[in-house]
């Protein structure tokens, strides 16, 4: 199908351009947003009488979005989700979910402006595109983690998506635990004397002889 343009289209054209485009995108998107006419005489008669209009109109929105971008432009924020201890999250932060905490911190930006191409499933710092309008585009970092505090620290350069740097893990710790029972007495007969333990190759009869 071919269209005449309204708005500079990426990899499409620019205003006025008439272009071939297939049918669904044309009936889905193109024409009823508004960003295209079908390309036929009447529309282009319309077109050249309103031509000045259409690239004031654009030029209006250009300029609002180029302001929103400069707001926006290189900020960070945080979002708190639960997640495994491999930084898995239970769900995932979507486009809908952007747009929202974005319009909840007082920016206009629509869901179909945010450029993610799939759900965030992790923990992390995501940079994400915001296309504001077809000639102004910025990027903001989202700092996903399981709580302010891990934000922060992930924000420091912590890779917080291991158990070891969740809870600061320590190996032999955990060794030295293994030697005792659920109820903390030795493991395997054992009798440690308080404050120490049996020196290498220390007998239960040594000790009591001792």
């Amino acid at each position: 199908m071919k269209v005449i343009l309204l708005e500079r289209i990426a990899k499409l054209g620019a205003i006025g351009d008439e272009v071939t485009v297939k049918p669904g995108f044309a009936r889905n998107y193109l024409l009823p947003t508004g960003r295209a006419l079908r390309a036929n005489e009447t529309n282009r008669a319309r077109f050249a009488a309103e031509r000045e209009q259409i690239e004031a109109r654009n030029a209006e929105r250009k300029a609002a979005a180029a302001q929103i971008a400069q707001d926006l432009d290189g900020k960070d924020f945080i979002v708190v989700r639960s997640a495994g201890e491999t930084g898995q999250l239970y769900g995932s932060v979507s486009t809908r979910d952007i747009a929202d905490f974005l319009s909840d911190a007082g920016f206009s930006v629509g869901r179909n402006q945010v450029d993610l191409k799939n759900p965030i499933k992790t923990i992390g710092l995501h940079e994400v595109d915001i296309v504001l309008h077809p000639e102004v585009e910025t990027k903001i970092t989202l700092n996903v983690a399981r709580s302010a505090d891990e934000a922060e620290r992930q924000a420091a350069g912590e890779d917080l998506s291991s158990a070891d740097a969740i809870y600061g893990a320590n190996e032999d710790a955990f060794e030295s635990l293994a030697d005792f029972d659920e109820d903390g007495f030795a493991a395997e007969g054992e009798v440690f004397e308080e404050g120490a333990a049996p020196s290498e190759g220390e007998t239960d009869e040594t000790q009591q002889s001792a």
